[in-house]
């Protein structure tokens, strides 16, 4: 998977509450002057938040405090998905999933004004759509509609794609443009456990013929399920699947970046 380092700053433009549970906030400024996605549609940058009580060297790189700093005043990173990359207006969006004042950026972002700085690395990304696959199926929770609704944008005028996305409740869903023939479920959880009506609704579709791109993203345990599922189950192929997990339950980022490593290898010796 590409990824960029170099460390970059942006400042708020504006913000909008785009459902319930997720804010969109737009960046802009001198420190997007040649910022660029590339090809990829899960392209994602490394958000550095700095530590109330710890004064940081400027400008700001995030490189150069990892390398002389002690870890503990390190400012804490957090991944997110480019929404959006508008490079004739020079803006960068970004969504975020909001629970009240659980997280890191959630709430910066319940709280982001105009003018604020966010300091940040990438891009990195590695999917795209295929447009010479016979059709698309996408899954994923919240966490992972960023990354799908721009997929979706993407698409090929015709290309088919069956796609799930859970989410809390129907004031949640989002619309979407898309030139592809697009069959967009919103799976509700309705107070149920997380991820189980998403792996039911893949394991219940009748798969169409020919070749399918795969994009499975979001909650680790869901997104574990749905891999066994298609590539035991369904046969597809391990290299036609961009599959990962955004975050896992009972563990923040910091606890889920430090463990992923040890997971990934556990599922692969488990499912193969």
């Amino acid at each position: 998977m590409a990824e960029r380092s170099r460390g970059r700053s942006g400042r708020v433009v504006r913000t909008e509450r785009i459902a319930p549970h997720m804010i969109r906030v737009v960046l802009g400024g001198e420190g997007l002057a040649d910022f660029t996605v590339g090809p990829y549609t899960d392209s994602y940058v490394k958000l550095a938040f700095p530590l109330d009580d710890v004064l940081y060297p400027e400008p700001f790189d995030l490189g150069a405090i990892r390398a002389t700093m002690p870890r503990h005043q390190w400012p804490r990173t957090r991944t997110y998905t480019v929404r959006r990359w508008d490079a004739e207006a020079g803006e960068l969006w970004l969504d975020f999933v909001t629970h009240g004042d659980s997280g890191v950026a959630g709430p910066w972002a319940a709280k982001a004004q105009p003018g604020d700085v966010l300091h940040f690395a990438g891009p990195g990304g590695g999917y795209a759509p295929d447009p010479g696959v016979d059709w698309h199926l996408m899954a994923g929770d919240e966490s992972a509609w960023p990354a799908i609704a721009a997929a979706l944008e993407a698409l090929p005028e015709g290309a088919r794609a069956e796609v799930f996305v859970e989410v809390d409740g129907p004031e949640d869903e989002q619309p979407v443009r898309s030139a592809g023939r697009v069959d967009l479920r919103w799976l509700h959880r309705d107070g149920g456990p997380r991820g189980r009506r998403v792996v039911d609704a893949v394991a219940a579709l009748a798969f169409p013929e020919g070749v399918v791109q795969v994009f499975v993203h979001g909650e680790a345990n869901m997104v574990k399920d749905l891999r066994g599922h298609l590539k035991l189950d369904r046969g597809v192929p391990r290299e036609q699947m961009s599959i990962s997990g955004y975050w896992r339950i009972g563990a923040d980022e910091d606890g889920w970046q430090s463990s992923k490593g040890e997971w990934n290898r556990r599922v692969e010796r488990e499912q193969g």
